[in-house]
């Protein structure tokens, strides 16, 4: 062997491009939202990995064809984490929501626990995580919630706050459609629902869905409203991203990605 033509090293060591974290994401094959709105969040030496979990989109949706869609959900987020496992990522990003909030604290704590036995790793969830920007944000106690989802749904969403000590006031389930025309709310048409939901008895609005595009309308809305308004994406990415140390400000999200850090217990 000349010494010109030394031995290329092996690779080693942490990824390429994620050399901070790689980070498997998942959300329902009809959402077109969070794929985009995390990306536009990723700072320098973070990964997403997208995976689908794979759902027919279920039109005329009714109170009782979506949480049927719920149940067909459930049963297909396992098999995204195995496609996702395959990468081996260091840490998993749920983009969807609905079914984290049925059943409340109790019942979504029970799925973590066995997403965290499947993968052999740690998740953010969409409730928790905004649980946990609340607590960030200090003070909140009394919300109102937007969502695309229908009056159960957004029931079981009441009830879920409710288990961590918060009171839903008042509450605005759009109703949508279809599973894609979630993606599809204008803006416009959100300004009009937080304006709708605003009032001197709440702390906070959030917003949950995570096919609803509210990460950069809500820091604009913060403004003309004058309290918190906590889109779920947002809320979930991040969550993923404190829980795992990284602190950097993401300009464009808010104080939550610009500032704010997990409150310790």
């Amino acid at each position: 062997m000349s010494p010109q033509s030394k031995p290329i090293p092996r690779p080693q060591g942490r990824d390429t491009l994620g050399w901070r974290k790689v980070f498997a994401c998942f959300g329902p094959s009809t959402n077109t939202i969070v794929e985009p709105e995390f990306a536009a969040m990723r700072p320098a030496g973070v990964t997403n990995q997208y995976r689908d979990i794979y759902i027919e989109n279920a039109k005329a949706l009714s109170n009782e064809s979506f949480m049927a869609g719920m149940d067909v959900l459930q049963a297909a987020v396992d098999a995204a984490i195995r496609s996702a496992m395959t990468a081996e990522p260091d840490y998993y990003v749920m983009g969807v929501s609905a079914v984290s909030f049925i059943g409340g604290a109790k019942a979504c704590h029970a799925q973590l626990k066995h997403l965290r036995e499947l993968a052999g790793k740690d998740f953010s969830v969409g409730p928790i995580s905004c649980v946990e920007a609340m607590k960030a944000y200090g003070g909140i106690r009394r919300i109102a919630v937007i969502s695309p989802y229908y009056p159960v749904a957004n029931q079981h969403v009441k009830n879920f706050f409710s288990d961590y000590g918060v009171e839903t006031v008042r509450d605005l389930p759009l109703q949508c459609t279809s599973w894609t025309n979630i993606s599809r709310v204008t803006e416009p048409q959100i300004a009009a629902a937080l304006k709708q939901l605003d009032g001197d008895d709440i702390d906070a609005i959030v917003q949950v869905g995570t096919n609803l595009s509210m990460a950069r309308m809500a820091p604009f809305a913060e403004h003309f409203l004058d309290k918190p308004v906590i889109a779920i994406n947002t809320a979930t990415y991040w969550h993923a991203l404190r829980t795992n140390g990284i602190m950097d400000g993401v300009e464009g999200f808010g104080p939550l990605l610009q500032h704010l850090d997990l409150k310790r217990d």
